[in-house]
């Protein structure tokens, strides 16, 4: 996993106009979202081809991917980030836990930008597949070219879930995704595109990426 440094990030939403700054504490980033080789090594599901072994797994839902954290932090004999109350089904986070998890929105855009001011952190045909060059399809994951961190397929290829939850007062418990994806057209890949669903949604074009606390 890739060491990233403490700094802040600002953010913003488009729909309410808000804008907001946050801290970033260092924190460990995969390289890679997590292939359906690693999926499948972990949950017992595997990919149909070996070739599609190292491309990103998606159709995984939030709710999917939080256990999946939990499981990989199990068997690499770490703390559970997530614990899930059996009576209201509210998933918590220990951010102090040494286990698996998945990046908070802010954590998730800091490193996607990895130092730089743009949307993207270079020539999206560079380092991204996108609906302009995917030719329909989803590709193996770190085929373009990494950001200056040496993390790759942050933008285009599939949607990473975040940790966060998008507006409880309007949407209730949906998650918020980022990154743009195979599918998506060249405006909705960049660094600061944020998207939302409901934590059981699982389609085609969207995965995750695994985060640990330092």
């Amino acid at each position: 996993m890739i060491n990233i440094p403490c700094g802040e990030i600002e953010l913003r939403d488009d729909r309410t106009r808000r804008i907001w700054k946050a801290e970033i504490k260092p924190f460990l980033l995969a390289p890679y979202p997590v292939t359906m080789a690693l999926y499948g090594s972990i949950t017992g599901k595997s990919s149909l081809s070996v070739d599609g072994n190292q491309k990103p797994v998606v159709d995984v839902s939030w709710n999917e991917a939080i256990l999946l954290c939990n499981l990989l932090s199990q068997r690499a004999g770490l703390k559970d980030c997530y614990t899930i109350d059996s009576y209201s089904e509210k998933v918590i986070c220990d951010w102090e836990a040494d286990g698996y998890r998945l990046p908070s929105e802010a954590e998730w855009q800091y490193a996607c930008k990895a130092g730089t001011a743009g949307y993207r952190y270079g020539e999206i045909d560079k380092i991204a597949w996108y609906k302009g060059n995917s030719a329909g399809e989803i590709h193996a994951a770190g085929m373009k070219e990494p950001n200056a961190w040496g993390l790759y397929d942050m933008i285009g290829n599939v949607w990473e879930w975040c940790w966060d939850l998008y507006d409880v007062n309007v949407y209730g418990a949906y998650r918020i995704f980022r990154g743009g994806s195979w599918a998506e057209e060249e405006r909705g890949c960049g660094a600061t595109c944020r998207r939302r669903s409901h934590p059981a949604f699982c389609i085609d074009d969207l995965g995750f990426r695994l985060a640990r606390s330092l």
